[in-house]
């Protein structure tokens, strides 16, 4: 009597193959995960300097900075102001937890001479943190400024 061998693959061999396949496939996705956040970490950073030249382009032309960053007040300084990465649709700049926060203080002489911005990065090992402001927007705010942010780690801050 001759036996007939069937060829396949056995149902543990299958399980094999789809553990391997699952076990490497959730590896990549973190490994993207991780990726994308760095991506929007730093474009959160190129909008904050964005931002900050725009500011210091005002500042030049007016002698103060805006109490708030608006189109209207930075017609000319910059096209448009730039949102959050994670944030669907617009937001108002320093309305919503995740938007990038901006306080203009007040100096001694009454007009808004300093300011405060910053954005909270994802990736709290930025090395970004070593160089960034890490103050708090603490003081005289200009009249329609009413942000308040302190700028440690993860806040990436500026000031001029």
């Amino acid at each position: 009597m001759l036996k007939t061998r069937q060829k396949g693959f056995t149902l543990i061999e299958l399980l094999v193959v789809i553990a391997i396949i699952g076990i490497l496939s959730s590896v990549v996705l973190s490994s993207l995960n991780t990726a994308r956040a760095k991506g929007r970490d730093a474009r959160r950073i190129s909008d904050v300097k964005q931002l900050q030249l725009a500011l210091e382009l005002y500042y030049d032309s007016t002698g103060s900075y805006p109490a708030a960053i608006s189109t209207a007040n930075l017609a000319g300084y910059i096209s448009v102001i730039p949102d959050d990465p994670s944030v669907t649709g617009t937001c108002t700049l320093g309305t919503e937890a995740s938007c990038y926060k901006y306080a203009a203080l007040q100096g001694q002489s009454g007009t808004c001479t300093n300011y405060h911005l910053g954005a909270t990065l994802e990736v709290g090992s930025n090395s970004v943190f070593d160089t960034d402001a890490d103050a708090d927007s603490s003081g005289t705010k200009c009249t329609g400024s009413n942000d308040n942010f302190v700028g440690t780690d993860p806040v990436y801050d500026v000031k001029p």
